[in-house]
């Protein structure tokens, strides 16, 4: 991985296969289609499935490839053979965004699946992927995951090392039900997981005070590359949960974690509503410490 200088500028990247794809059922509804332009495609994108089985076992590789070639109904999508390759090709975008600190674009892998389990629109866990990778190289990894669902499935992979501090700001008793405050770790890794939930309606003053707090916590980690789950459904007009954030939230959230982090890269988490593309540009512009876009 190449050093990532204080005045690198984070680009969002996508492959262009992702970008011009159909998102399975309810997803179909936030499509890509505002990044697929040349500016955001990488030609370059490794194919992610050679790197799956630094965190998934092969039973849980060859479950998701049969159930997307059968076109079976697993982690609540209706899935065709084209999933398995768009899931692997959005892996293949965090490694490289890991990289380069980047801001990946994809689909179909996130925070919920965990090494054997396949659950809430992810098929595989990309940023769990890459952090391992990370930490094979020898880094201390921090992953701040901003998504307003709880990332369980990250959680639990890390869950007993002290090479991840994992902390996730989120909705109190949302899917998946997990993420309390008690959840701390176990093991080697006790005291190396946050949990901050938020009660419903929680606006950018409480999501800002979380947030500080996942990065107090964080500087005394002394990581060496922070990873940012970026899940955007704690914006005010998501569909699925009852958060307040608004696009300034978000921007400041980029801004205050660029003042305090160097390496810094991004994955793509959730966010059902039709200014996805919003969030991810305030995001962005506050990483890059630009002047707020909107």
């Amino acid at each position: 991985m190449r050093d990532i200088s204080d005045r690198h500028k984070m680009q969002i990247m996508v492959h262009s296969k992702v970008a011009l794809s159909k998102r399975p059922g309810f997803l179909g509804e936030f499509s890509f289609k505002d990044f697929a332009r040349e500016q955001f495609f990488r030609r370059d994108i490794p194919n992610g499935e050679k790197f799956l089985s630094l965190v998934h076992t092969e039973r849980h590789i060859r479950k998701v490839k049969k159930a997307c070639e059968v076109k079976a109904h697993l982690a609540e999508m209706d899935l065709t053979p084209e999933c398995y390759e768009i899931a692997c090709l959005g892996v293949g975008t965090v490694i490289l965004a890991s990289e380069e600190g980047g801001f990946a674009i994809q689909c179909m892998t996130g925070h919920h699946a965990g090494r054997e389990s396949a659950m809430g629109f992810n098929l595989f866990n990309s940023l769990a992927i890459a952090a391992q990778r990370l930490i094979n190289q020898g880094k201390r990894v921090c992953i701040i995951d901003i998504d307003g669902h709880h990332g369980n499935g990250t959680q639990d992979i890390f869950y007993d090392t002290d090479q991840v501090l994992f902390c996730s700001i989120h909705q109190k008793d949302a899917f998946p039900g997990t993420g309390s405050e008690k959840e701390i770790g176990k093991g080697k890794g006790i005291g190396y997981t946050l949990n901050i939930s938020l009660p419903k309606n929680s606006g950018d003053d409480v999501f800002i005070e979380a947030l500080k707090k996942a990065i107090k916590k964080a500087v005394n980690f002394k990581p060496d590359i922070v990873g940012m789950y970026a899940g955007f459904d704690g914006y005010h007009a998501d569909k699925l949960l009852e958060l307040n954030y608004s696009l300034k939230g978000f921007y400041e959230c980029g801004k205050i974690i660029s003042q305090t982090f160097t390496q810094i890269f991004a994955s793509l988490g959730g966010g059902y509503h039709q200014d996805l593309t919003k969030c991810i540009f305030a995001f962005v512009a506050g990483i890059n410490q630009e002047e707020y876009p909107y």
